[in-house]
């Protein structure tokens, strides 16, 4: 884990002397500061911006409650521009200037991998990152708590999926980076089990932006389902490569691609896109009375419907309060684990898998479902929770 190495050597350089690592750091009589450090101008800034957006409307919800146990949350956010380095550099800032209690949706798996040595150095909570990387539970840390299915099991749950129905030209497309790497993993040892391998693959940069190349190397193969390991914007490039080659085949991606920006492209041009999900989409005209009104005052603060990455945001953000509430009015680190520990069988909203946490479990679920773009829309593909 190179970023880890980079994240330790910074981490130590740049550390103020003298600052302690202090449970109580962070929390005073009338604040809780919590920090994020996610992508709000880079690659995945469409998903960074708007999970924010989703935690910082329910912290102001609960702040306008009255707060927690008589404090308001102080919620500070920075940008790493999906980079590992200003995502180590912002970290330091939460931790030795702004002196958070915990940090909450960080964004993107390398950032994030690179992220948790800081935390883990500062005794800080990691919770509910804003990526399924499966170092967040394992090995298990009381200090984090994860809020997906792994990358890990994503990829192998879509390369038994897609063999089931008949698929035996299984390739794979992904980012050259801890994400993509760990989706591939995934994908090569369930593909393994079933005594099979990979016809073709290929990487990619999250910052490319010509992949004729590649979905034309693809082509060749003969593939009949591509698997992949990407974010939104490179899946978006993907899709469109392959609409140009006039080439119809079966494409399925992990969660980090499953955005309202890959189903509502101009002309339903991605409709057919499959994407394995731990939740489903509530979108704002759900005949629910809770998703309405959370749709509207999305709309009201933000000025645009909230997205599936707003809806988890929020989701993780109830979860992160019950926590708060649960560990009482003397706030500690310890406190505030054994707090989240205690939540048990939590629905949001949504109708998102229940999460379930405790002393030796920080993985709130590993049901995940089958979802597809129709006319524009997410929508399940299939009616049962899929595995393998």
């Amino acid at each position: 884990m190179k970023y880890l190495a980079l994240a330790s050597a910074v981490a130590v350089l740049s550390a103020q002397p003298g600052v302690a690592a202090d449970m109580t750091r962070g929390v005073s009589d009338t604040d809780i500061k919590i920090g994020t450090v996610t992508d709000l101008s880079g690659v995945a800034a469409v998903l960074g911006t708007t999970n924010v957006n989703g935690w910082r409307m329910a912290f102001e919800e609960q702040n306008a409650k009255g707060g927690i146990n008589g404090r308001k949350i102080r919620y500070i956010v920075e940008d790493h521009q999906y980079q590992v380095p200003k995502a180590v550099q912002a970290t330091n800032k939460l931790l030795n200037s702004d002196q958070v209690f915990a940090t909450v949706g960080n964004g993107g798996t390398p950032m994030v991998l690179a992220m948790l040595a800081i935390l883990k150095d500062k005794e800080t909570p990691a919770v509910f990152p804003f990526t399924a990387a499966r170092i967040l539970y394992q090995p298990y840390s009381r200090l984090n708590f994860a809020q997906y299915p792994s990358f890990y099991d994503q990829g192998r749950t879509m390369a038994n999926y897609f063999h089931m129905q008949g698929r035996k030209m299984l390739c794979a497309l992904y980012n050259d980076n801890d994400l993509g790497h760990e989706v591939l993993e995934g994908i090569n040892d369930e593909l393994a089990a079933l005594k099979l391998t990979l016809t073709a693959s290929a990487a990619d940069k999250p910052t490319d932006t010509d992949f004729s190349a590649t979905v034309a190397k693809l082509y060749d193969a003969k593939c009949d389902v591509i698997l992949m390991g990407t974010v939104v914007k490179d899946t978006n490039l993907i899709l469109a490569a392959t609409h140009q080659l006039g080439w119809k085949v079966d494409i399925v991606g992990v969660s980090s691609s499953s955005d309202n920006a890959v189903a509502q492209v101009p002309g339903n041009a991605n409709d057919g896109y499959f994407s394995v999900n731990p939740f489903i989409f509530a979108y704002p005209d759900d005949p629910r009375p809770a998703v309405h009104a959370f749709a509207a005052d999305y709309k009201k603060r933000y000025g645009a419907d909230p997205t599936s990455s707003a809806e988890v945001g929020y989701s993780a953000a109830q979860m992160t309060i019950l926590g708060l509430q649960n560990a009482g009015r003397d706030l500690t680190t310890d406190s505030f684990i054994k707090g989240l520990e205690q939540i048990k069988d939590f629905h949001d909203i949504f109708g998102s898998p229940p999460m379930t946490f405790s002393a030796g479990n920080h993985h709130g679920t590993t049901s995940m479902f089958l979802t597809q773009v129709k006319d524009g829309k997410w929508v399940q593909a299939v009616a049962e929770p899929i595995g393998y």
